[in-house]
């Protein structure tokens, strides 16, 4: 098979500078003088734990502001999350990762990394192309693989008697199911943590800097997509280079930015909520030894661990000036989504701030709300639950060794970068 002329070149210098010819901010960095004004999630108090900031705002203002970034918003109240998220007029995702650079309008409605960065009507045909891969049915025939991978992560840290469960474990699990879906080297995981780390935790990093590390990203991705058209297979990279929308194939910058997106949203994601779950319940022995005795109960439980530590966090660009919610919004604006805030909202959860692993009514919005609900929500849930079931069937007790060594992960998406357990 002839290499896809698509991908001969580099779609990049083929489509020259445009996209990058965006809003460039200069980076500002130090400590938060006011969170109600001056709020930033990439300060080490915000990874650390956000929650009690969440709830100060959400009593004194719920929607906060700042000029970092050029300018943006974030809400904490569940009904104000949610009507934005539903707002697709007056709200757009050609860019949802809040930082120093907005695109040019013109990269709308498709955006960057589509779906999720498509507005509507581009949005609805980009993500039902993806649908038939994260079905209950497609991802039931993952579950016995992943059972297995978490077995083997298991027997190697036998004998050891403090283990690293984000490094160790929870990293590792997502990434296997992904490179194995995308049909990539599974090798390269230490790298996807790179790119991850680059694309999430480097919004503050120079712009020049920024756009180097997403090169590397891409450059990457090329190199596999070139892989996959020259040596067909059975896997999702396969399928997106074969694809058509709207009777033709799809672009370029549509396949690398959707395999992008899978690599980058697909991993972080699951291993922050494995982490976090596993921090809860070695710091809540009463937890950790009901889970054990009723396993029954993990489903539940594992519901109400992604409503209390929901790992995402969204952003959304203002399309134009406006009043909403009683504060003047600008053209271009960032407003960052806070799943993990609305999920903490006493307006809409009894006990909000505190973890009940038999919460029976639990509607929580960890996989966002709107049209862009995660759509690997089956996935993500069916690696959650067999991460913890495994775990606590093969380490049914276990502790912090050190609260103080957790470390998390700063931005959009936070997680236990290091969580160091007592085993045994």
């Amino acid at each position: 098979m002839t290499l896809d002329d698509r991908f001969a070149e580099d779609y990049r210098e083929q489509r020259g500078d445009a996209p990058l010819q965006g809003t460039r901010i200069e980076p500002v960095v130090g400590p938060v003088s006011d969170w109600a004004t001056d709020f930033s999630h990439m300060e080490p108090e915000w990874a650390a734990d956000p929650y009690p900031i969440q709830d100060d705002l959400r009593r004194r203002c719920p929607i906060a502001r700042t000029g970092r970034f050029g300018g943006g918003w974030l809400p904490t109240r569940y009904e104000d999350v949610a009507a934005i998220a539903y707002d697709t007029e007056h709200f757009s995702s050609r860019a949802v990762v809040m930082s120093n650079f907005r695109p040019p309008r013109e990269i709308a409605p498709v955006g960057g990394v589509p779906p999720i960065s498509s507005d509507p009507p581009f949005h609805h045909d980009a993500r039902k192309l993806l649908l038939p891969a994260f079905t209950r049915t497609a991802v039931s025939r993952r579950e016995a693989a992943t059972r297995a991978l978490c077995h083997e992560l298991i027997d190697a840290l036998e004998g050891r008697e403090v283990v690293d469960a984000a490094r160790d474990y929870a990293q590792h699990i997502p990434v296997r199911v992904i490179t194995d879906m995308l049909g990539f080297p599974a090798d390269d995981g230490p790298r996807f943590r790179e790119f991850i780390e680059n694309t999430l935790e480097g919004v503050n990093l120079p712009p020049e800097e920024r756009i180097r590390r997403m090169d590397e990203v891409f450059d990457y991705l090329l190199r596999q997509i070139r892989d996959h058209v020259a040596r067909p297979r059975d896997d999702l990279t396969t399928y997106l280079i074969e694809a058509e929308l709207h009777g033709r194939k799809l672009e370029p910058s549509h396949v690398a930015g959707t395999i992008a997106l899978l690599l980058i949203a697909g991993i972080d994601t699951t291993w922050s909520a494995i982490g976090a779950s596993l921090w809860h319940l070695a710091r809540t022995p009463a937890d950790r030894e009901r889970l054990v005795a009723e396993p029954e109960l993990l489903p539940t439980a594992m519901e109400e661990f992604l409503r209390a530590y929901a790992p995402v966090t969204m952003a959304r660009l203002v399309k134009e000036d406006m009043r909403w919610g009683g504060v003047e919004m600008r053209a271009d604006d960032w407003v960052l989504l806070s799943f993990p805030a609305a999920n903490r909202d006493p307006a809409q959860f009894e006990r909000a701030g505190e973890v009940v692993i038999d919460r029976e009514v639990n509607r929580h919005a960890a996989f966002g709300l709107g049209i862009h609900r995660c759509l690997g929500s089956h996935l993500a849930r069916m690696e959650l639950r067999l991460a913890l079931e495994v775990w606590l069937e093969r380490m049914p007790v276990f502790e912090l060794a050190d609260p103080a060594a957790v470390s998390w992960s700063s931005g959009q998406v936070r997680g236990p970068r290091t969580l160091p357990l007592r085993v045994g």
